[in-house]
């Protein structure tokens, strides 16, 4: 006699099995993505847009490292509205496209608060449009070219104004050179600081012929042929310098050329704008002594904040010959600017976190306050450094006070009505002639 299959719940039915096995997998998968989103909650991401490997790792690992220091620094201090900052770092490799599609992965993606990051000029400008797009914040920390003003950047690094301006104006003050070498990386920033530079020149009465502008690849390796026109052009009877916009690797084989042919500081000095004490650790400094940078930040000033500041990277980073140098100051000036102004709003949303920003003050290693202006740059001091022979700087010449950054050059035709101010007129290139926001 046959049985009736049961269905009862001491023998449930494959298909009772299945369902109730799906249904147990539907719970358990929803509990996991609400742990996910709380666990998410719970802590408010960074983003870090810094090359660890090609041309610029030289100079974008340091500040990578100086980002995790400040962040896990905050941690301690409680970090910021209760929540623990979490880093997300990736490596846009010196590959300038690759640059937009790892800050788009960094705000879509990870849903990072706001993004500390890029170095070149060409990685800036290629990742303003998913700025835009996305509404997030980018905090710029070298110096740059100016001739911008983002809604959605804040530059903590040097405007020309506040760089090369008073480097030029230095030389001719005080080491009174009448004859210039503009000499540069070809790329966006040494293109436009050059041509700030060179009409700057003119209106002081410097004649073209007294100016010689040259520009090379990344990575340049061989400087033979082009020290040899930089020694032949300071050999007409009149003292010469030569003002470097040289990025990156590229800085090590044109010094040891220049000592190679015996151009030395005395006869040729060379101002740089992107050689810091990073750039210098490890290497043969000799090439390089008596030769100038212009920063608003070197290590061997002497303040307590500064002191502080050394004593916690070489504890972070457990190296006691690790150095610091102006584009770390520029991430710990706008981390710390950051930070007060989301506690300030209250938020990490960017549209208030942006409007909380200017007027933020944050006192700077080198014994002042910096402090965001509405044009979304901030002030800052300049200094004249010599290197010495240990690869660090002794501060020869500095300017009275902060400058305050200009993100339009009183130089260029296209630029001197322009007037950026993200407070009072939402603009970052007002017209001041024709009343009108963008441009000329």
């Amino acid at each position: 006699m046959s049985r009736a299959l049961s269905t009862g719940p001491e023998h449930p039915s494959p298909v009772g099995r299945w369902t109730r096995a799906a249904a147990l997998a539907g719970i358990l998968a929803l509990g996991l993505a609400s742990a996910s989103a709380a666990r998410a909650q719970e802590t408010i991401k960074v983003g870090i847009l810094h090359s660890l490997s090609g041309t610029m790792a030289i100079s974008e690992t340091t500040l990578k490292d100086a980002m995790l220091m400040l962040i896990a620094e905050q941690n301690r201090k409680g970090g910021v509205l209760g929540k623990k900052l979490e880093p997300v770092v990736v490596d846009p490799a010196s590959n300038w496209p690759l640059f937009a599609e790892k800050a788009r992965e960094l705000i879509a993606k990870d849903k990072v608060s706001a993004v500390f990051g890029c170095w070149t000029s060409v990685s800036r400008k290629s990742v303003l449009p998913v700025f835009r797009e996305l509404d997030s914040i980018l905090f710029y920390p070298v110096q740059y070219e100016g001739e911008e003003s983002e809604r959605n950047v804040f530059y903590t690094g040097a405007a020309p104004n506040q760089q090369a301006i008073p480097a030029v104006d230095y030389l001719m003050s005080e080491e009174k050179v009448e004859r210039w070498v503009l000499e540069g990386t070809d790329y966006v920033y040494p293109r436009t600081t050059n041509k700030i530079l060179e009409a700057y020149l003119k209106a002081k009465g410097v004649a073209p012929a007294d100016i010689s502008i040259n520009y090379t690849p990344f990575g340049q390796s061989d400087w033979q042929t082009r020290v040899a026109a930089i020694k032949a052009f300071g050999t007409a009877g009149r003292k010469t310098a030569v003002v470097s916009t040289i990025n990156g690797d590229a800085n090590v084989p044109f010094y040891k050329e220049l000592a190679n042919q015996g151009v030395k500081a005395t006869d040729i000095p060379v101002v740089a704008f992107s050689v810091g004490e990073e750039e210098l650790a490890g290497i043969d400094t000799k090439p390089l002594l008596g030769h100038l940078a212009a920063w608003n930040y070197f290590e061997s000033i002497d303040t307590p904040e500064n002191k502080a500041f050394i004593e916690q990277w070489r504890a972070f980073t457990r190296n006691a010959k690790r150095v610091t140098n102006d584009p770390m100051e520029a991430h710990y000036i706008g981390f710390n600017m950051w930070v007060k102004a989301v506690e300030k709003a209250g938020t990490t949303e960017p549209d208030k976190v942006i409007a909380a920003l200017p007027g933020i003050e944050q006192k700077n290693l080198t014994g002042g306050t910096a402090k965001m202006l509405p044009n979304h740059h901030v002030t800052k001091p300049v200094f004249i450094g010599e290197i010495k022979d240990d690869g660090q700087f002794d501060v020869v010449w500095k300017t009275d006070g902060l400058i305050p950054g200009e993100a339009w050059s009183k130089q260029l035709d296209g630029s001197k009505d322009l007037e950026a101010d993200w407070v009072t007129l939402n603009c970052g290139n007002y017209n001041t002639k024709t009343k009108k926001c963008g441009g000329a």
